[in-house]
């Protein structure tokens, strides 16, 4: 741009030169150079007024008086002259880009097209496939209408810019052949021809739908004959006829019915549709409700036959009975309905309200109960028909057979529909039986005496060999006297009054206030454990520990009764008869007093015990 300024200014200094030298009167006239090819025809001085006006006073041109094609693109403003031409007095914007006088050669055209800016310097823009494309792939000779080739200076059109349009098919051939006019883009882009993006069979009387939408466009617009381009306008859409054959050969046509397809079929697939809204099959003997409406017409109209009568008066007609003959001898025969609908096969009918009619109602947890749980196998060998009425049939006995023999498996005697457990088997039923529940064992858990026969089973043990006390309880006493002699059911250590006389050694004296566990100690033991059995009766067995006498009286082979001298009253020796020793007493001696002759004494222990064994019997050891 720069040079071209300069190079205007040139021009200018070497056109005033020119101006001078007519001013001064000089005749002859001075050319600042060479002109191009273009203008050669203009070469010579006694030609510049072709191109320069001189008798305005200032400098002017005369380019768009001659180049006509520029001068009705600048005054429309399309184009690239429209948008790059500056209005100016005298024309002289031409110069700014077309300089004269460089000689032949010179080019009076310059494009820097790489960085030429299409849209904004034309106002078309390249986009899509036109990015990729050479100027002289649309700017040629070629694309150029007549009326546009004629008004172009340039005898090589080639070379010039003018005269295009920009309507498709100018450079484009019309692959419809003008049915459906000149505007492509409101069908197609300027990315690729297909698919066409911009079209939309939805706005035309012949919406797409179902597999319509998929069918190639050559199918229906095909080309007439002789003719490569596809129809587009002129087709007969008279129905489905227009380019389906009727495969019922004329069948509904005879029936008096309309032959419009859409009654019973529509586009989304001639096999699987179904019969349409506008065709009523409640005219028929058969209304379709339920599944029955979502079935395809050929499952039941083989062949598309639809005048061939069907058996429809009972289920299986057209069903096979997934149940075989279990249900032929019920009331209502082998119908399907008394369970089933023909809103599906699942879930049935007969529900749990239904199944309280049967012989065996569904009441308490037989309620939750899955039908599959009873009803095996699953699928279509399903058994219904049973005959399992009574618990045994599908519980197992968790009793191992106990109640048998007297109950015949009979559970509801104990059990109830509800549970298991807890059990109807009441303490009033218990009293019955030949161990009434009393006392303690009244509140005691059943699993306390009920308990498991074995680890690994579940059954407990309901019937007992022994009903005494030791079939439950260890024995403390180890004694074979039954435990309700001194017991009761109440509390173990509430004991009954018992006949000590019963055992031979009766209580009376100081022994009526001693306890049993004085008596009735495990020897050893720690624990206050009584012993009944075994016990020994002999005063020194009891009170060996406290013998006031140390020990006089042990013998290594016997053990003198303490009955000799003393009761169980109290301990004074009244009793003790001094004649059976070796010194009887005589009528002076039986008034002295034991401790007159009995002086002696020993340390036992750090006690001091009277000596009565092995006292002297001599006289003057006392007188």
């Amino acid at each position: 741009m720069v040079n071209g300024r300069l190079w205007v200014a040139y021009c200018i200094l070497r056109i005033g030169i020119f101006v001078l030298a007519a001013s001064v009167g000089a005749r002859a006239q001075v050319s600042p150079g060479p002109l191009s090819r273009a203008h050669q025809q203009l070469e010579g001085v006694t030609r510049c007024a072709g191109c320069h006006d001189f008798g305005a006073g200032s400098r002017r041109f005369k380019c768009l008086e001659c180049h006509t094609e520029i001068q009705g693109r600048v005054q429309a403003h399309t184009g690239f002259h429209g948008r790059a031409y500056k209005s100016s007095s005298g024309q002289t914007d031409c110069a700014r880009c077309h300089m004269e006088h460089n000689g032949a050669t010179f080019a009076l055209v310059r494009v820097d097209r790489p960085g030429f800016d299409h849209l904004a310097q034309t106002g078309f823009p390249l986009e899509g496939k036109h990015r990729e494309l050479a100027c002289q792939s649309c700017h040629n000779g070629k694309r150029l209408p007549p009326a546009a080739r004629a008004e172009i200076k340039l005898k090589d059109a080639d070379k010039s810019f003018l005269g295009l349009q920009r309507e498709c098919a100018f450079c484009h051939q019309d692959q419809h052949r003008g049915q459906l006019g000149q505007q492509c883009a409101d069908c197609h882009t300027k990315e690729a021809w297909k698919p066409a993006q911009g079209f939309n069979h939805e706005r035309t009387h012949f919406p797409l739908t179902g597999q319509h939408q998929s069918v190639a466009c050559q199918k229906c617009h095909a080309g007439r004959s002789g003719e490569p381009a596809m129809q587009f306008t002129g087709l007969v859409t008279n129905g489905c006829r227009s380019c389906h054959t009727d495969p019922h050969r004329g069948a509904f046509r005879e029936a008096g019915l309309t032959e419009s397809c859409d009654r019973c079929h529509n586009t989304s697939g001639w096999k699987n549709s179904r019969p349409a809204l506008r065709f009523d099959h409640s005219v028929t003997k058969f209304p379709l409700t339920g599944k029955h409406a979502e079935r395809a017409c050929a499952d039941c109209h083989k062949g598309s036959d639809f005048h061939r009568p069907i058996a429809h008066d009972q289920c299986q007609d057209c069903h096979t009975s997934p149940h075989g003959s279990q249900f032929t001898a019920r009331a209502a025969g082998s119908d399907c309905e008394s369970c089933h609908s023909v809103a599906g096969f699942k879930p049935a009918r007969f529900d749990r309200d239904a199944h309280r009619q049967s012989a065996f109602p569904l009441e308490g947890k037989h309620a939750a109960v899955e039908c599959a749980k009873c009803h095996v196998p699953a699928g279509r060998d399903t058994v219904y028909r049973t005959g399992k009425l009574v618990c045994s049939a599908c519980h197992e006995d968790r009793h191992a057979g106990q109640f048998e023999a007297r109950y015949g498996n009979q559970c509801q005697f104990c059990h109830t529909v509800d549970g298991f457990q807890p059990s109807t088997f009441t303490l009033e039923r218990h009293a019955k039986t030949g161990f009434p529940l009393t006392g303690h064992h009244a509140s005691t858990a059943c699993a306390d005496c009920h308990k498991l026969i074995a680890q690994d089973a579940p059954a407990r043990q309901y019937q007992f060999a022994s009903e005494t006390c030791n079939a439950c309880h260890v024995d403390p006493h180890r004694t074979k006297l039954a435990c309700e002699t001194c017991h009761g059911t109440s509390r173990w250590k509430d004991v009954r009054p018992f006949d000590h006389v019963s055992t031979g050694f009766r209580l009376i004296g100081e022994h009526e206030k001693a306890k049993c566990i004085d008596c009735h100690a495990e020897p050893g033991a720690a624990s206050a454990k009584p012993v009944f059995s075994r016990t020994a009766n002999q005063c020194f067995a009891c009170h060996a520990k406290n013998d006031p006498h140390g020990g006089q009286f042990v013998q290594p082979d016997r053990v003198e009764d303490c009955s000799s001298c003393h009761t169980p009253q109290h301990w004074s020796p009244d009793r003790f008869a001094h004649d059976r020793t070796r010194f009887p007493l005589d009528v002076a001696h039986r008034n002295v007093t034991c401790a007159k002759c009995h002086k002696a004494a020993k340390q036992v222990d750090g006690k001091a015990i009277s000596a009565y064994r092995g006292t002297s019997m001599e006289c003057v050891r006392c007188h």
